[in-house]
């Protein structure tokens, strides 16, 4: 690498001590993979947690564990779990603070129509797409699918019911 640092400005000498290095670096990273198998093989079953351990290295991924320590209001870093706990529930209630009046959850219907029909929710289901992450509800579509008509008239009532009360 130090011969190659130097021909930096030689493209040709440059280029043929790259390739050399790359090869060098290749045959390297291929002994060590082929000791980390040999390494897995020979933990068997006797020690699986050194399989996953090895699995983990070749593939890089590195898990980050916390410090146990947490900055105060004030800037000072806490580490007591006692106090980390309260620091963490009084920011949790400044986040989900609310200052609305009291009346905030209710909606006002300020629109006319007909109910939803159970044709409306079929056709909404249908589109919806199978096979993706839940959200929040936990509820996925194949779910909602495998109850069928059933299903397809509870979930009518429970829009039409949230449509009328808000």
């Amino acid at each position: 690498m130090h011969k190659r640092r130097q021909a930096k400005y030689d493209k040709d000498a440059y280029e043929t001590l790259h390739k050399q290095i790359r090869q060098k670096c290749d045959e390297a990273k291929e002994k060590w993979l082929n000791e980390k198998c040999k390494n897995m093989d020979l933990c068997g079953k006797t020690k699986p947690h050194m399989i996953y351990k090895n699995t983990a290295e070749i593939v890089g991924r590195k898990t980050f564990s916390s410090t146990g320590c947490l900055k105060a209001k004030n800037g000072n870093i806490i580490m007591e779990k006692d106090k980390i706990l309260e620091r963490w529930a009084e920011y949790i209630h400044k986040l989900f603070d609310d200052n609305r009046k009291h009346d905030h959850n209710v909606m006002k219907r300020n629109f006319a129509g007909p109910p939803i029909m159970k044709d409306e929710v079929h056709a909404a289901i249908r589109k919806m797409k199978a096979g993706k992450a839940t959200g929040p509800d936990g509820v996925a579509v194949e779910m909602i699918e495998a109850l069928e008509g059933y299903g397809i008239e509870k979930l009518t009532a429970l829009l039409n019911k949230i449509c009328n009360t808000g």
